[in-house]
């Protein structure tokens, strides 16, 4: 664990740039902006993702010439920046690992006040051609202690999933570092919040803006990747976000900025209390992939017992599970069972086709003491059912365990929601483990459904917008669902968002 965070406020900035082929020009980028975000008073300060050189390469020997030595000129022109303008930095390069192998990472590189080199992360989950020269991490995530309070650093495609950042706030970091060069809209408005809610963290992450592709290969790598050249653009809207999901603080779609806010470390209180890590041991197995069960291309869902057609109807905590469901209906709520909360899916007649007790304690259900030993699924003509009640969706380790069961759809029987919850929780739950999702909730419902297609380098099925795995949530009371569409699991050619997780690297997930 690390040590207690910090109790007085601290200025931090997200800078957002471009970069280009020049390892000078872009070092002298990064001079000025940290220059700027020091001058306006931060002490933390975060840049963008492949600081040194764009991500796209002519050869495997030109990704290594062009990346740096953590010994070399450009990491101690980094450190006597920080030092210089006496800030904590959080940068982002190419490093050269091994010289015999030539393996290359892309790292987090952390710099003190005091000219040092403090703390390096590896990025662990590569990002489709990516993995064409560099390596992913093999190191798990660590907090770094500092003055400011307990930090963790990732990047990019590490925040589209959960556990890279779950694993530093559960290690104890109240502030995540998150450096990006994307082109997806849905990055910021989805999964950077996500990240710092379902967490209990602020996120301090930095985007880039400008071309993301030298300008002789633009065109082409727009091309393969079936998408305007005007869209391989670094997405911008650096931002600061509060542990309640709340953006302090969001740079412009284009251009330099200096985004900054005044955060209290002390303030952020870390992931909600009663994990189960004995619960979580799938995640760091080695993937088994989707069983190949079938599921149907619409379903309706509701969350209105009166609506017609409706193939699954979801409730609300607290609400009477009927006895006259229709045939071809299912009915999912939760009773009390004693000192248990269960959820019942309902079939024609009344039947109980399953039962799922509640998973993680919750304090506003002090009544409910006995748990659950796990997740169960039921198939359905339609699709794989999972059900979460009580406040086990607060959990992200409760939906992956839905999304390794091969489930098509998530049912959430719960209370009242938080407004985050209905912005980008369930959303981002969703879209990272490619689940359509249905919450019943006591102050208002949600159906959360899943884009059909979410799949770089291959032609798209509806006009590409500049989002890539942001679903449909609806306020309900009914919408039309996908339960195929969660067989659709690769986001970029090699990138399985749902198998491709760091898994050797979860262990501080699953350890009680």
């Amino acid at each position: 664990m690390s040590e207690p965070v910090g109790d007085t406020a601290v200025r931090v900035a997200a800078v957002q740039f471009a970069t280009g082929t020049d390892v000078d020009e872009n070092l002298a980028t990064h001079v000025r902006m940290v220059g700027a975000a020091a001058d306006d008073g931060a002490r933390l300060v975060v840049t963008p993702e492949f600081g040194n050189h764009l991500s796209v390469y002519e050869s495997s020997d030109h990704a290594w010439d062009v990346a740096v030595e953590l010994d070399g000129p450009y990491v101690a022109a980094l450190a006597a920046l920080a030092g210089e303008r006496g800030v904590w930095l959080a940068a982002s390069a190419t490093v050269r690992r091994d010289p015999a192998s030539r393996r290359l990472t892309v790292a987090n590189l952390l710099f003190g006040p005091d000219g040092t080199l403090v703390a390096e992360a590896d990025k662990t989950v590569l990002m489709g051609a990516e993995a064409d020269h560099l390596s992913p991490g093999d190191v798990p995530k660590r907090p770094v202690a500092t003055p400011l309070g307990p930090l963790g650093l990732y990047c990019c495609m590490e925040g589209v999933i959960h556990e890279p950042a779950r694993t530093l706030a559960v290690g104890g970091a109240r502030i995540l570092c998150n450096s990006l060069n994307s082109f997806a809209l849905d990055e910021a408005s989805l999964h950077v919040p996500a990240r710092a809610a379902e967490n209990g963290c602020f996120v301090v992450a930095a985007n880039k803006v400008g071309p993301l592709a030298p300008p002789a290969r633009l065109a082409a790598l727009a091309t393969a990747l079936h998408i305007d050249p005007t869209q391989l653009h670094g997405a911008g809207e650096s931002q600061v976000v509060s542990p309640d999901g709340v953006v302090l603080a969001i740079g412009p779609r284009t251009g330099e900025a200096v985004v900054v806010a005044d955060i209290d470390p002390a303030t952020a209180p870390g992931p909600r209390p009663h994990r189960r890590p004995e619960l979580y041991g799938g995640l760091a197995a080695a993937p088994t992939g989707r069983d190949g069960h079938p599921a149907a291309d619409d379903l309706v869902a509701s969350l209105d017992l009166a609506a017609p057609g409706a193939g699954l109807v979801v409730l609300a905590e607290g609400t009477p599970l009927p006895t006259d469901v229709p045939p071809g209906q299912v009915v999912v709520g939760s009773v009390r069972d004693g000192d248990r909360l269960v959820g019942i899916v309902v079939g024609a007649g009344g039947e109980a086709l399953l039962r799922q007790p509640q998973l993680h304690r919750a304090d506003r259900l002090g009544w409910a003491t006995v748990l659950g030993d796990g997740l169960r699924t039921l198939d359905l003509p339609w699709g794989r059912l999972a059900v979460l009640v009580g406040d086990d969706h607060h959990h992200p380790e409760a939906v992956r365990l839905a999304a390794l069961a091969s489930a098509d759809v998530v049912a959430v029987v719960t209370g009242d929601l938080e407004p985050w919850e209905r912005t980008v929780g369930f959303a981002s739950r969703a879209a990272e483990n490619r689940v359509n999702v249905v919450v019943g909730a006591t102050n208002g419902g949600l159906l959360v459904d899943l884009p059909t297609d979410f799949t770089l380098w291959t032609p798209w099925d509806r006009p590409f917008d500049g989002r890539i795995n942001d679903p449909t949530v609806h306020a309900g009371p009914t919408a039309v669902l996908h339960p195929s569409a969660a067989a659709n699991r690769l986001v970029s050619k090699g990138t399985d968002v749902v198998d491709g997780r760091p898994w050797r690297l979860l262990d501080a997930l699953v350890e009680a």
